[in-house]
């Protein structure tokens, strides 16, 4: 399949909406860094994706591409729906923006989020995030990477969110991670 794209593309032929389309979810993940900059961020307004099985690099690339061709309708309540396949990309300040919108997003979403921007996030700023679905958050706590965001919060401010989240950091006590081999 990737050599497929790769002569596709070496013929010339752009990868627009209906060449994403053709090349689905599943390939789109092959897509080098190459040719995934030479997508028209406006096919994205066209095409379907699942990136949850792509890599981070992808993920980054085809967020920064969903933003631009979203960015006119970033006001509009829709906005979450069309950018919301694209946030495991999101940087964090991005996300902190997006709390701000009450965009009710799935706790699955939120998993699946940049590891380092999930981290930079506050309780607030989850709860904002989330909306509707924080008592989901309690069903997700020993997975990760929830469970890392989870043990670097204070108890005491998880506690505020009345969905029986445990596993912060106690007053008074300094959470250290061993480093990992």
């Amino acid at each position: 399949a990737s050599a497929i794209i790769r002569r596709y593309v070496g013929l010339g032929n752009a990868l627009n909406a209906t060449a994403l389309s053709a090349i689905g979810t599943r390939y789109t993940c092959l897509l080098n860094v190459t040719e995934l900059n030479m997508i028209d961020s406006n096919s994205l307004k066209l095409a379907s994706v699942n990136l949850s099985a792509c890599s981070q690099t992808t993920k980054d690339i085809l967020y920064a591409k969903a933003k631009r061709a979203f960015s006119d309708q970033h006001y509009l309540p829709a906005y979450y729906e069309l950018i919301e396949p694209y946030l495991g990309g999101a940087p964090g300040a991005d996300l902190k923006a997006l709390s701000k919108d009450g965009v009710n997003m799935e706790v699955s979403t939120l998993a699946q989020l940049r590891r380092d921007s999930l981290m930079s996030l506050t309780i607030p700023e989850v709860q904002n995030l989330l909306g509707v679905n924080i008592r989901d958050l309690y069903k997700w706590q020993n997975q990760s990477p929830i469970k890392e965001w989870v043990h670097r919060q204070r108890q005491s401010e998880l506690d505020k969110l009345n969905v029986s989240l445990t596993g912060g950091t106690q007053e008074g006590y300094m959470n250290i991670s061993p480093p990992k081999y």
